[in-house]
C-alpha cells in the first residue's frame, strides 16, 4: 500500500482537535445506487445497522454527495486510483475531518464479483476536490472472464477436504492479495482441528484449478496457536492476579413505573473487583445484564457450548441487580468482568473519538462468557460480531480470560475490521499469521487495549503499558509497549528489520507498539503508576513524548483515514505523519515527534520497500 500526498499546509493554529464526523453514505451495488443510512459494512446484518445514526435528510444527502464526489474523483483519476471500467466501488464509510477534508473508504467489485484486497480510500478537500488516494493494491484489475470452472459445490468440497472440516457459505470472489487477480471461491469452514474450538476458517480456493490458496482463521484470538503450544509443551501454569472482591454489600437502584427501564446495579468481578453496572430492569423483581445507556451492550452465557450466534446465548438475569461473587463459583462473576470491559471499551471509543460502537452505528458491543469446553482463550468473532471468552484450558489458564485489556484488545480487532481491516500476508497450517499488516492489527489492538485501561482507571486494575499482566504468566505480562523484546514467550521485537515481512504477527507487533510508546512517553527510564519502564531507541536518539492523549488521536486518525488492508509499517509511518499534519500541522512538534518515534524503531524513508504491490 502507498498513499498519494494529501497534506495541507494550513497553519496549525487553525486546526481542530475535534472529532471526525461520520456521515451517512450511499452504497452502490452493481450498477444501481441504493441509499443506506447505516454505516456498517455491506455484509452487515440489519441487527448491526445504525440505531442512532444520522437520519436527518440533509445529513444523509450530504453523505451521499461526499460519496458521489469521491467515486467521480476515483474514476477521473483512474491512473492514480487504479479504478477500471469494470470496477464498481462500494462505499464502506465516509468521514469528514474537523479540518473539512473528506475521506471515503471503498470496497470494490470487478464485473460484479467482490474483490478481496481491492480496498481504497479517496481523499477530498473541503470543497470535494481530489487530493489523493490510499490503495491496498497497485495494479489495475484485468481478467478475461469471471466464469469459474469449478462449481460452488466442488470448491466447498475442496475446502472441506483440505481442512478436514465442514464447508458452509461459499462465495465467488476475485482475490487480489497476491499481486495478481485470481478468480476464487471463499469458503467458510467449521469443525476443523486446525482452528481453535468454535472458530471458523475462510478458505480460498482457486476457481480454475481447485488449488487451496489460503486458509485464514476468522476469529482474532488473544493467545496465538504458537504461544498456546509453547505454554502447553513447557507445562506452564498461569497464576492470575485476581480482583479479590467479595459479593456486593448493597443492592442496586430499581426503577419505578413502566418496564423495561434502566437500572443501577453492582457486581463482583474475577479480575476487575467490585464495579458499578448499568442494567435493564424488566419487571419489579427482574434484571438483565444489558446496558441500555450504551447501545444495549450485553453479556450472555454460552453455557459451555460453542455457539456461533449471540442470540443463542442465555441472558444473565436475577432479582437483586447484584452480580457475581468474584470467583468462578458464580457463573455471573466472569460476566461482570466481560460486561464491565465491553462497556468501558464502548465509553473509551465514544468519549475519545466520538465513535459510537464498534461499527460506529450506535449498537453496543456484545459478549458471551463460558464459551465452549476447555477453551483457554478470548476472541473477537466477526461471524458472531461479539466477544467470546473461554473458561480456561485447565492446564495453562485456569480462569476465564476476561481481564480488561484483553477485552479492549479484542474489541479493537472489531474496530479494525470496520476500518483498515488489516490482513495477514500468509497463514501457516496451524493457524499462525504472518506479515506486517497482521502485525499492525495486533499492535493497534495492544495500543488501544492499553488506552482502555488508562481511560477506565480502575483501582483494581491500575493502567499500564503492559498487555495481559493480570493473566499470571511467569514473565509478568504477555507483551509490553516500552521494550517489546522483554517478551520472551513470543519473541516480540523492538525494531523493524527485513524479517518483519514474514514475522509472526504478535512477535512483529512490537515495531509499531514501541513507536507508539515512544511518541506517548518518550525514551529512557521512567515510572508510571508504580511500573518501571525503560524504552530504548534503534538509533540511540532521545525521544521526548507528546503525551498519550495526543498520540492516541494521531494513531486513530491514521487508522480510520489513511490505512488499508495491506498497509505495512512504512505505510503506518506515512499515515501517522499525515494524521499529525492534519491535526497539528507539518511544522508542529507533534509531527516532528512522530517522525522521530518511527526512526527510533528503524522505520525510515531510507529503508522503505521499493517494490510496489
Amino acid at each position: 500500500m502507498r498513499t498519494s500526498p494529501t497534506t495541507s499546509n494550513t497553519a496549525a493554529s487553525h486546526r481542530s482537535r475535534g472529532r471526525i464526523l461520520t456521515v451517512a453514505v450511499a452504497v452502490a451495488a452493481a450498477a444501481a445506487t441504493t441509499a443506506q443510512v447505516a454505516l456498517a459494512s455491506p455484509a452487515a446484518t440489519t441487527q448491526h445497522r445504525a440505531a442512532t445514526a444520522i437520519t436527518a435528510l440533509t445529513a444523509h444527502q450530504a453523505g451521499a454527495n461526499v460519496v458521489k464526489a469521491a467515486r467521480s474523483a476515483a474514476i477521473a483519476h483512474a491512473k492514480e486510483t487504479g479504478v477500471g471500467k469494470q470496477d464498481t466501488l462500494v462505499a464502506k464509510e465516509a468521514l469528514v475531518d474537523p479540518e473539512g477534508k473528506q475521506h471515503v473508504r471503498f470496497e470494490r467489485a470487478y464485473k460484479n464479483v467482490p474483490v478481496v484486497g481491492g480496498d481504497l480510500i479517496v481523499h477530498l478537500d473541503a470543497k470535494s476536490r481530489y487530493l489523493g488516494v490510499t490503495r491496498a493494491i497497485h495494479h489495475q484489475l484485468a481478467m478475461s472472464s469471471v466464469a469459474p470452472k469449478l462449481t460452488h459445490n466442488q470448491a466447498a468440497a475442496k475446502a472441506a477436504q483440505s481442512t478436514k472440516g465442514k464447508a458452509g457459505k461459499t462465495e465467488l470472489v476475485v482475490d487480489a492479495t497476491s499481486g495478481k487477480a485470481v478468480l476464487a471461491y471463499r469458503v467458510t469452514v467449521t469443525g476443523t482441528r486446525a482452528a481453535e474450538k468454535g472458530s471458523t476458517l475462510s478458505v480460498t480456493v482457486d476457481a480454475t484449478t481447485g488449488k487451496v490458496l489460503a486458509s485464514t482463521p476468522d476469529n482474532d484470538a488473544f493467545i496465538s496457536p504458537q504461544l498456546k503450544d509453547k505454554l502447553h509443551t513447557q507445562g506452564r501454569t498461569a497464576t492470575p492476579s485476581l480482583g479479590g472482591a467479595k459479593s456486593p454489600s448493597r443492592a442496586g437502584s430499581s426503577a419505578s413505573g413502566s418496564f423495561p427501564a434502566q437500572a443501577s446495579g453492582s457486581g463482583s468481578a474475577i479480575f476487575d473487583g467490585k464495579v458499578s453496572l448499568t442494567t435493564t430492569q424488566t419487571s419489579s423483581r427482574s434484571f438483565t445484564l444489558k446496558d441500555p445507556s450504551r447501545g444495549n451492550s450485553e453479556t450472555r452465557n454460552a453455557n459451555s457450548q460453542e455457539l456461533s450466534s449471540f442470540s443463542n446465548g442465555k441472558a444473565f438475569t436475577n432479582s437483586t441487580n447484584q452480580w457475581g461473587n468474584g470467583t468462578n463459583s458464580d457463573p455471573s462473576s466472569a460476566a461482570v468482568d466481560a460486561e464491565f470491559g465491553i462497556t468501558a471499551t464502548y465509553d473509551f471509543y465514544k468519549k475519545t473519538f466520538g465513535r459510537n460502537g464498534i461499527n460506529n452505528d450506535g449498537v453496543g458491543p456484545h459478549a458471551m462468557v463460558h464459551f465452549g469446553s476447555g477453551v483457554g482463550n478470548a476472541f473477537w468473532s466477526p461471524n458472531c460480531h461479539c466477544m467470546l471468552y473461554g473458561d480456561g484450558d485447565g492446564q495453562t489458564f485456569k480462569q476465564p480470560l476476561v481481564a480488561l485489556d484483553v477485552t479492549g484488545h479484542e474489541l479493537t480487532h472489531g474496530v479494525v475490521e470496520q476500518t483498515a481491516n488489516f490482513q495477514p500476508t500468509r497463514v501457516d497450517s496451524n493457524g499462525n499469521q504472518f506479515g506486517e499488516a497482521g502485525s499492525l492489527n495486533e499492535s493497534y489492538a495492544d495500543v488501544f487495549g492499553t488506552a482502555v485501561e488508562f481511560a477506565t482507571n480502575n483501582p483494581n486494575n491500575p493502567p499500564n503499558y503492559l498487555i495481559g499482566e493480570k493473566l499470571g504468566l511467569d514473565q509478568g505480562f504477555l507483551r509490553r509497549l516500552d521494550q517489546p523484546s522483554q517478551d520472551q514467550l513470543e519473541g516480540t521485537v523492538d525494531y523493524w528489520d527485513s524479517g518483519s515481512y514474514d514475522r509472526e504477527v504478535h512477535a512483529g507487533s512490537g515495531v509499531s507498539s514501541h513507536a507508539f510508546y515512544l511518541l506517548s512517553e518518550g525514551s529512557g527510564a521512567k515510572t508510571i503508576n508504580g511500573v518501571d519502564y525503560n524504552s530504548p531507541t534503534y538509533d540511540g536518539s532521545t525521544v521526548t513524548g507528546i503525551g498519550r492523549d495526543k498520540a492516541i488521536q494521531i494513531w486513530y486518525r491514521a487508522l480510520t483515514n489513511y490505512l488499508v488492508s495491506s498497509s505495512d509499517f512504512h505505510d503506518a509511518r506515512t499515515a501517522t505523519l499525515q494524521a499529525a499534519a492534519d491535526i497539528y500541522g507539518q511544522s508542529s512538534t507533534e509531527y516532528q515527534t512522530v517522525n522521530q518515534a518511527w526512526a527510533a524503531v528503524n522505520v525510515t524513508p531510507d529503508n522503505a520497500p521499493s517494490a510496489q504491490r
